[in-house]
């Protein structure tokens, strides 16, 4: 059974850093594409960032694309999601996913498996 367990969320200041992990058990990791989603008090799951099963591909948000990275280490059946100069707007839980199509997908509707998710929030 395929478990995705997400850490690094937390509490941080307008213009600070955060990096999330997310580690997949259960299956071969490298077989996975993985993504990142966000989910806003109120709002619907956004996508955020996803990497392709071999770390080829990636798309961003718009919004994060100049500010977060997306990266994976197949050795270590883990995605990252490097968030740096973090807004107010960024404040979300933020939830790793797997898909079987090992390609990027952007929708939380093309992903098979997700994390808990953890919690990011953005103070001044």
């Amino acid at each position: 059974q395929v478990q995705l367990v997400e850490s690094g969320g937390g509490l941080v200041q307008i213009g600070g850093s955060l990096r999330l992990s997310c580690v997949l058990s259960g299956h071969t990791f490298s077989s996975y594409g993985m993504g990142w989603f966000r989910q806003a008090p109120g709002k619907e799951r956004e996508f955020v960032a996803a990497i392709s099963w071999s770390g080829n591909s990636i798309n961003y948000l718009d919004s994060v694309k100049d500010r977060f990275t997306i990266s994976r280490d197949n050795a270590k059946s883990t995605v990252y999601l490097q968030m740096n100069s973090l807004k107010p707007e960024d404040t979300a839980v933020y939830y790793c996913a797997a898909t079987f199509w090992g390609v990027i997908q952007t929708s939380p509707l093309g992903y098979n498996y997700w994390g808990q998710g953890t919690q990011v929030t953005v103070s001044s």
